[in-house]
């Protein structure tokens, strides 16, 4: 399959929403990346039901919601309602992951497993076998526009490798700092899904922008 482009939502105009989402609508982007954020566990405060609400009905998309929150769980049903079609939780941020990407699968989501630059990826080894997807942040969750760390692609290397050998079905997501630039080398590396904010919405050209990732080589 050729890697799957989720633009992030956080890098729109919040002023004009609407009119990027149908930007994207136009575009070849596969999922829309929302991340919610909590200002607890980041140090930041995003969107939460009434914005992901009227994505959901403003695009046939996949939802990729991204919860940057402490204890997900309490809120997992609510985001599914609200149209979520993937909901990734953070390793860091669970009493009990395990339990929290059960129950999101029983809701009928795609789950995913998130885990942060410094969190080791043997944290989430037993999680494998129950994850649709692993997400890996290339930057420290919390605000655009950050720099990819370089040490992600060993951990990619790493996470690949446990797939292989556990689950290989599950999707690999890198967020934060993709680009032109790194973008073929992550596909290389085995990434399924790019998530890409200020390097689509801040181009001059964002439909081409979405077609030379969806593209890279």
């Amino acid at each position: 399959m050729s890697v799957l482009i989720a633009p992030s939502l956080l890098s729109a105009n919040f002023l004009n929403l609407q009119k990027d989402v149908e930007m994207l609508n136009r575009s070849e982007a596969d999922w829309l990346h929302l991340d919610v954020m909590d200002g607890v566990f980041v140090p930041n405060i995003s969107f939460g039901f009434p914005i992901i609400q009227k994505i959901r009905g403003a695009t046939t998309k996949i939802l990729d919601v991204h919860l940057m929150i402490i204890d997900p769980e309490r809120y997992l049903e609510r985001f599914r309602k609200a149209g979520a079609d993937v909901i990734s939780i953070h390793a860091e941020a669970c009493k009990n992951p395990l339990e929290s990407v059960k129950i999101i699968r029983s809701l009928g989501a795609r789950a995913g497993i998130v885990i942060n630059p410094e969190t080791p990826v043997n944290v989430i080894e037993n999680l494998i076998s129950q994850v649709d997807m692993v997400l890996i942040m290339s930057v420290h969750p919390g605000f655009g526009g950050q720099s990819f760390i370089q040490e992600t692609f060993g951990k990619i290397e790493a996470v690949k490798t446990m797939i292989s050998e556990i689950n290989p079905g599950v999707l690999i997501e890198v967020d934060g700092g993709v680009d032109l630039l790194n973008a073929g080398k992550l596909v290389k590396s085995g990434v399924d899904i790019l998530v890409a904010g200020n390097t689509i919405f801040a181009s001059p050209d964002p439909l081409q922008t979405i077609h030379l990732l969806k593209n890279i080589s």
